[in-house]
């Protein structure tokens, strides 16, 4: 049976368009917060939620993402409110995932971390710093709970280990467009492009682009060649800037509705 986000990358591609896909941690920019900024995606066109799960030592993520984590875990922030938070994503229509490092999952227990998932609604996990030599009990727990896992490849990953990454994957597989951490950019590297079309000599699995992208123009361009469009932290960092919570929802509205446009004018 395919997972909600299965479904929802089927549908865009016979749209002939690119997903767009949100990110934002639970517990931020509070933890109802949260959930209104969920909602307030699924209102403005977003088609799938990436629910980061807060993590002390976040070695992938931008000052503006470890800002944000910081916030949600002075809020207490941690597996259960996650998984709440997912349900709420699930809830309101969206597609939903949980970007999470690997050391929270394995703290939980790999398998209740898979299932709880699976309870709350949510379609699969990504995970940044699993590599694929580590994720034999990963690998099982999510084929006994029939959700997605979902890997990060870079421009620097070579052809022999796209093609051991992406057998690995499922629902799709996650490309990040430079090296470097996360974080909004003036452009997306075109690299990115090269990127996608040698994970297409791998797989036939949709790929999604991010890591950058911020504006409507730069959602059009990677639409233009990805199946998803991932935005994260120009979407924290409104919510960061805004003056109170009814101004930062709207904020976030607006540039989602940007977005959403962005990669549906895109072909």
């Amino acid at each position: 049976m395919p997972t909600s986000l299965e479904e929802v990358l089927a549908r865009t591609k016979n749209e002939n368009r690119s997903a767009l896909i949100a990110y934002i941690p639970a517990g931020f920019p509070s933890y109802e917060g949260c959930k209104k900024v969920i909602t307030v995606f699924q209102e403005a066109g977003v088609d799938a939620v990436e629910i980061g799960f807060p993590y002390s030592d976040p070695v992938m993520d931008g000052p503006t993402i470890q800002e944000a984590a910081s916030i949600s875990l002075r809020g207490r922030t941690g597996a259960a409110q996650v998984f709440s938070t997912v349900s709420h994503a699930h809830g309101v229509g969206l597609a939903t995932l949980v970007m999470t490092y690997w050391n929270p999952i394995e703290k939980y227990g790999v398998d209740a971390f898979a299932k709880e998932i699976v309870n709350n609604g949510g379609s699969g996990v990504i995970t940044p710093d699993l590599t694929i030599e580590e994720s034999a009990p990963w690998q099982s727990a999510v084929v006994d709970a029939g959700i997605n896992s979902i890997y990060v490849v870079a421009p620097s990953t070579t052809q022999e280990r796209l093609a051991r990454v992406t057998s690995h994957c499922s629902g799709f597989v996650y490309a990040a467009s430079l090296m470097g951490v996360t974080g909004t950019r003036t452009s997306v590297s075109s690299g990115a492009q090269e990127l996608v079309s040698r994970i297409r000599k791998e797989t036939t699995l949709p790929v999604c682009v991010g890591l950058g992208v911020s504006t409507r123009e730069q959602a059009k361009s990677v639409a233009t060649y990805a199946d998803g469009v991932i935005v994260g932290s120009a979407f924290i960092k409104i919510l960061l800037e805004a003056k109170s919570e009814e101004q930062g929802l709207e904020s976030v509205r607006s540039l989602a509705k940007e977005l959403a446009l962005g990669v549906r004018e895109a072909r």
